[in-house]
């Protein structure tokens, strides 16, 4: 099956990937999206593990405040300060931090585990395998605080 422009660009926009790895996975899926989808995750997972080992001395604290009665921060490092500074890595630890403030996780581990409120077919472990997909660096959630007024 020929793969159009149309479909790369829209399977692009959904995944924030390359074009040669979307391009790759809609021929290898014949065309059907879904499938193309399922075959960028698994590389995603395969991936992230390949990258497990690097180090992470960048990254971003985010801080969020809800009513000035709760408070959350996190801890995400990255490989480059590049990554760090760019805006879909930046609006990736904003989610986690709201995660964290919503959800209320008392630790990284725990974190990873859980739904990802804006999106419960995801955990934010495969947010993060995603995000590692994307970015191409070992990412890794590196602390997070949660602080309730009267807690």
């Amino acid at each position: 099956m020929k793969i159009t422009v149309d479909q790369i660009k829209a399977l692009r926009q959904k995944t924030g990937l390359g074009i040669h790895d979307v391009k790759n996975a809609l021929e290898e899926a014949d065309g059907d999206e879904t499938q193309a989808l399922e075959l960028l995750k698994e590389k995603g997972l395969s991936v992230a593990a390949k990258r497990s080992d690097r180090a992470t001395a960048q990254g971003v604290i985010d801080c969020y405040t809800h009513g000035g009665r709760i408070g959350a921060m996190v801890e995400v490092n990255c490989e480059t300060d590049f990554v760090a500074r760019n805006d879909d890595f930046k609006a990736f630890v904003h989610d986690l931090t709201l995660q964290v403030a919503s959800m209320k996780p008392s630790s990284v581990e725990e974190l990873l585990t859980q739904d990802f409120f804006k999106d419960p077919s995801k955990t934010i472990e495969a947010l993060l395998s995603e995000q590692i997909a994307k970015t191409g660096e070992n990412v890794k959630i590196n602390r997070l605080s949660r602080f309730e007024l009267g807690g």
